[in-house]
């Protein structure tokens, strides 16, 4: 096709839209169009067949649809965060669908005045639309970074049907108390989305939802709480006090102490690391001095060190139990349950071990760390650590009007 040719078609297409969106498909003739586009209404119907035919360009080729599904499978290769990845799709597909929300209007509000065939070919463009979709989620799903429990076609038309549909409630309706914002309804799709239908792979779900906790309900425990736990464990002996410091200063699931070998630890005096080496996952994570507020140690003389310095044996196992074997997950709640004797949470609950991960994820987030880099650190996605997130906030605005009630007025 000649250049000539392509301008052409592309100004057919630019003058169906903006007629379309400004006075409705219905009311808009060939004539106008082939008018506004500067060429006879005879090459409109060389190019499309008819108005219907436009129409379907219009989806297919305006340059308010165009690329949306191309650049969506270009974040593919490498699969980089796909959290990120999926939000950004439906954000360009809705800044797409804002800039032409009479057309939007148009299509919904005058769906049943098409004929059968214009329907077939609203459904065709839709269509087209999520083999864009299903093409990049079938591709992470294939390198592995998603377990999903339904094909990608099938995730595809659920992406893509809530995206359509929150636009349409936007332009059609006005007040409407769905979302909060735009950003809102956006952040929430992408994780019900990823929570719902997939997930990032089985070792990553494990460590995120450990003691069968659901991490939309994050019940981080008080500071008051916690010391008074690091000391039920340190009148227990040097084991019992590392075992809690690792769990609070570290973050760890009791999975993942117990996985923990004495060559796993890294520090010098400027940091203190230990790295995670579960099957599937490799990682190094930081082991903090400061728990909420108080220090426990410096970098090369904390509990941690101490128990592993008064060692006598050569079990390469990080933490031992009373007989001098590698100490067991069960065994890890018992003590846990040793440690947080006769203690309750504000509400009124013994603390599950599962509490202590929690509390270390809020407190880094309270602290500044970012949900990338907490991500980095847990293994768990931007989805999974959204509660935290929202934890964290409610936490730092608790802080600042207790200090403003502080203040004199």
């Amino acid at each position: 096709m000649s250049s000539q040719l392509l301008s052409t078609r592309q100004r057919l297409i630019e003058a169906a839209l903006e007629l379309f969106s400004a006075q409705g498909v219905s009311a808009t003739t060939t004539r106008q169009i082939a008018e506004k586009a500067e060429v006879n209404e005879v090459t409109l119907f060389r190019n499309f067949g008819n108005k219907h035919g436009l129409l379907l360009a219009v989806l297919e080729e305006s340059a308010a649809f165009k690329n949306l599904g191309e650049s969506l499978v270009r974040r593919a290769t490498p699969p980089g965060n796909v959290y990120q990845a999926l939000k950004d799709y439906a954000s360009d597909s809705l800044h797409a669908l804002e800039r032409v929300p009479e057309f939007v209007r148009s299509v919904v509000g005058e769906a049943d005045q098409f004929p059968a065939e214009n329907r077939r070919a609203l459904g065709r463009g839709v269509t087209e639309a999520n083999r864009y979709v299903a093409q990049y989620l079938a591709t992470v799903i294939q390198q592995g970074h998603l377990k999903t429990y339904l094909p990608a076609e099938k995730l595809a038309s659920l992406l893509n049907g809530m995206i359509l549909g929150y636009a349409v409630i936007e332009f059609t309706s006005e007040f409407n108390e769905l979302w909060e914002d735009r950003d809102d309804f956006l952040e929430n799709l992408v994780e019900l989305f990823l929570h719902g239908a997939m997930s990032s792979s089985a070792e990553s779900a494990t460590n995120c939802l450990q003691g069968g906790f659901n991490t939309t309900e994050v019940a981080d425990l008080p500071a008051s709480l916690v010391h008074e736990i690091l000391q039920q464990a340190r009148k227990l002996g040097m084991r019992d006090y590392a075992l809690v410091y690792v769990l609070f200063g570290a973050g760890l699931s009791a999975r993942e102490i117990i996985s923990l070998e004495r060559s796993h630890q890294i520090y010098d005096t400027q940091g203190y690391f230990l790295q995670i080496t579960i099957p599937g996952f490799v990682r190094q994570v930081p082991v903090n001095q400061w728990i909420l507020g108080k220090r426990y140690g410096s970098y090369n003389n904390n509990p941690l060190i101490k128990w592993l310095k008064s060692r006598k044996d050569t079990q390469t196992a990080m933490f031992l139990n009373e007989t001098g074997k590698p100490l067991s997950e069960s065994e890890l709640e018992t003590r846990w349950q040793v440690w947080s004797e006769g203690l309750l949470t504000p509400q009124g609950q013994r603390p599950a071990i599962v509490q202590a991960q929690q509390t270390w994820r809020v407190e880094m987030l309270m602290r500044g760390i970012s949900l990338e880099n907490l991500s980095i650190f847990t293994s768990c996605d931007r989805t999974q650590l959204q509660p935290y997130a929202r934890r964290a906030r409610e936490k730092a605005a608790l802080e600042q009007a207790t200090r403003l009630d502080h203040k004199p007025g």
